[in-house]
This record gives structure tokens, sequence and C-alpha cells, in this order.
């Protein structure tokens, strides 16, 4: 709302400012011509959006943004889901998914990463009076689906856990002022920032000469990766505050995403400890980081291997980031590299007790069968 400059219009419309501010709150307000249960929001791509109250009826598309939806418990008001909830791969790292499998009976919308269909929406019996939109530039931009089927887009910005942790927040916020969860969006939030303040504190104060190193590979990047495929800035390094021999403080934010590095950089670097992103497991059995480090002999030569220091760790990046297991694979690191500061850890209860308050289910155990039963653990590398 723009600033008023002058003190005496300010006290002509003190009344008319006091009734609107009553109806704005917490980034909605009704709208101006009056119409009865509806209000409007300004999404994350600043489009201000007239939108029923208390919807019933919604979709959620693009990558993640049924996920959130889960998270704030109102998955039971989604009416139609995209072509990644009806795949029954045989790797599955998303635990919404495995906690709803309901999903996979609700009607076709469109298909993955935005890609909607009008007519499949304009369809759908219940029509969705809502449609949330995660990633708007993918497939149809928000303004021109709305066009086409006449219902409102809220477009929503994903956001992260480190440097855009706040744009998740109110993401977060905003759906759970729109579906009447406020409440369960603030303890979302709360969880988040708890789990990472304790991270933070079991690991603050330990001397950087004292900490062993190490490196993460074959992450996952729009498929799967051998070992040279890493994350310079991967979250569950920077919340255990590890020594990881990838990163560099000097970089840009997108230089600190995923990154191939030369094999020759990682016999360098000979960090102690190596984690494996299970994703690389999709590469088969004659490719990916777990078939290079048992059969080629330049990855023999590294402490961690010699040393039998290799450690499976979810992947987090599947139809984008699922925080909950961003969250888990930091607890496991935390109990490898500082033990003593992780004792009262076990990794894999600490992930189905993050995955029950966010997705509802303990589903640790469905995704760890996907990965040949190698999350969290050691793994066991043919000589």
């Amino acid at each position: 709302m723009r600033r008023l400059q002058k003190t005496g219009l300010v006290l002509c419309l003190a009344p008319f400012l006091i009734a609107s501010l009553a109806a704005y709150a917490g980034g909605t307000k009704k709208t101006e011509s009056g119409a009865a249960g509806t209000i409007i929001v300004e999404d994350g791509m600043g489009r201000m959006v007239e939108i029923p109250e208390n919807p019933r009826h919604v979709i959620c598309s693009g990558p993640g943004c049924l996920r959130l939806m889960v998270y704030l418990r109102a998955q039971d008001r989604v009416v139609a889901v995209d072509d990644m909830e009806k795949k029954r791969p045989m790797f599955e790292a998303r635990p919404y998914a495995l906690a709803h499998p309901e999903f996979k009976i609700l009607p076709l919308f469109g298909e993955f990463r935005g890609h909607d269909n009008p007519e499949l929406i304009l369809g759908l019996e219940p029509q969705p009076e809502i449609i949330f939109k995660t990633f708007g530039r993918m497939g149809f931009d928000p303004d021109e689906l709305q066009e086409k089927t006449g219902i409102p887009v809220v477009a929503l910005e994903y956001g992260d856990l480190t440097s855009r942790r706040e744009i998740l927040y109110e993401t977060l916020r905003l759906m759970g002022r729109i579906m009447g969860k406020a409440e369960r969006s603030a303890e979302v939030i709360l969880y988040l920032d708890d789990a990472i303040a304790d991270l933070d504190r079991r690991t603050a104060g330990i001397p950087e000469e004292k900490k062993e190193s190490c490196f993460v590979g074959g992450i996952a990047y729009k498929g799967p990766h051998g070992l040279q495929s890493t994350e310079p800035a991967y979250p569950p390094f920077l919340f255990t505050r590890a020594n990881n021999v990838a990163y560099d403080p000097a970089a840009s934010p997108g230089e600190r995403s995923q990154a191939d590095v030369s094999k020759e950089k990682i016999v360098e670097w000979d960090p102690d400890y190596l984690f494996v992103d299970l994703a690389t497991i999709q590469s088969g059995d004659t490719a990916g980081a777990l078939y290079e480090l048992e059969n080629d002999a330049v990855y023999k030569t590294l402490t961690a291997v010699k040393e039998e220091r290799v450690f499976g760790v979810l992947p987090y990046n599947w139809y984008t980031i699922n925080y909950g297991s961003i969250l888990a694979d930091a607890y496991f690191v935390g109990t490898v590299l500082y033990p003593a500061r992780f004792a009262d850890i076990d990794p894999r209860a600490k992930a189905d007790e993050i995955y029950t308050f966010l997705v509802g289910a303990p589903v640790f155990g469905e995704m760890d069968e996907s990965f040949q039963s190698l999350v969290f653990k050691r793994i066991p590398l043919k000589k």
C-alpha cells in the first residue's frame, strides 16, 4: 500500500484505511468490488490474483508443488495430479509420494514439470478453484494458463533451505493462508528451523584443523551421474560444518550447485570420507559412482576407498528439492563425521521422524529398499 504523505489526507481517509487494514491480513485482502467469498493475494511472481476464500478443490502444478501441499496437510483437497504421480518407477526418492499412494488414482491434468493441459483441467470434476504453480516459466506461464482455463493461478517460488530459505517460508505462509493452514505452515517452518539449529549446535566449536575431509559424488542432475558429479554447497555438509573439499567460499551461488569435477582433482583432494548420492544407481551395473569406485584403478587409490569409508546417502533432488531428505542426510553425515556429538542419533529412525512430521508416514524403509538397502550405510565395495 503506497505510503500517504499528506497529514490531512491521512485524517480524511482514516476510516477507509482502518477498514482496509482490517481486511488485509497476511498478504491477502478483500476484493475492491466486494465480491462475496473472494480475496486478492500477491503471489510469488508479484501478480495480484483474485481467488475464492477457503478453497476445497485445488491442483498443484510444477516440481515440488504437491510436496508443499502435503507438508501443509491439505492433500485431501487435491483433485488431480500431473503424470509424475502416475508413474511407478523402480527408484523412488519422493517421501510425499510414498506416503500418499492415493495420488496415483487421481485424474490427470497434464505432464510433469508444469506442462499442463488446459482441456484436461477444464474436464475435471470437481473443478479446481485454484491452480498452484511452482516454476512458473515451465510450460504455460501463469497468466496464460489462467486465461485458458478461467481458473485463478497462484504462482509460487520454491526456494531452498540455504540462501533462499526465506523464499520457501514465504511460500509456505502464502499457501497456508490460502488453504486455511496458517498454523500448520508455522509449525513446518519452526520444525525446519529447529532441525537446522540443532545440527548447528551439535557441530559448533570444532577447530577446522581437527575436521576430517569429505566429498559427495554421484549427485543427480537431470538424471544419474558418476562420482565426478558433486555439489560444492551440499546442504548436509553446510548444516554440519563439514570440511567439504569441493567447497569454494569465493564461488558464486550458481557455481555452488551441481558441478562436474575432474577425476584428477578428486585424487588430489583425497578426502578422508566419501559419500555417494545413491541416485547414481540408476546408471545400472556398468556405470555410475559405485561401478567406478569398484573398477577404476585410479579411484582405488583413494584413502576413503582403501580404508572403507564410503557411505550411501539419499538423493534429495528428486522432482526438485525434498527438504526432509536434506535434513535426514545431514543427521547421517553428522553421525559419520562426529560420532560423539551424534551418539544419540539413529539416522534411520531420525529420517522416519522427519518424514512422519512432514509427509505423514515413516517411509525411510521404502526408499532404502529402492536403493539396494545402501542408504545410511557403509558401502561394501568389491575388491
